[in-house]
């Protein structure tokens, strides 16, 4: 019995995501514990979206508007689950949208 390769995606960000959550659940508070969008996209969206798409779509070059990444990141979509503003609060939310909007493409190998 195989599982099809997004069943597989699905059931590695299911194991990832719970593990991100806990290991960064101190920054979670909204205490500005968050340096920026860029430390967000690194230390949370970039383990499934840094994977050349093995996991998460990739986010860089689409110029994403950051109210699209907003609504996405807090109600979640698909095998990405929702962050809440207890982990993720609404201004670095907001500058992680705008990081990822301006991300170039990534190189065409």
């Amino acid at each position: 019995m195989f599982l099809s390769i997004s069943k597989v995606k699905s059931v590695v960000a299911a194991l990832v995501m719970p593990a991100a959550l806990t290991a960064f659940s101190a920054s979670a508070s909204g205490d500005g514990q968050w340096q920026g969008g860029e430390h967000v996209y690194q230390k949370v969206c970039g383990h499934c979206h840094e994977t050349n798409g093995e996991i998460g779509p990739v986010l860089a070059g689409r110029e994403l508007p950051p109210a699209y990444i907003s609504i996405i990141v807090r109600q979640g979509f698909r095998a990405m689950p929702a962050f809440p503003a207890s982990f993720i609060d609404d201004v670095s939310l907001q500058q992680v949208g705008e990081y990822i909007q301006q991300l170039p493409a990534p190189a065409q190998e």
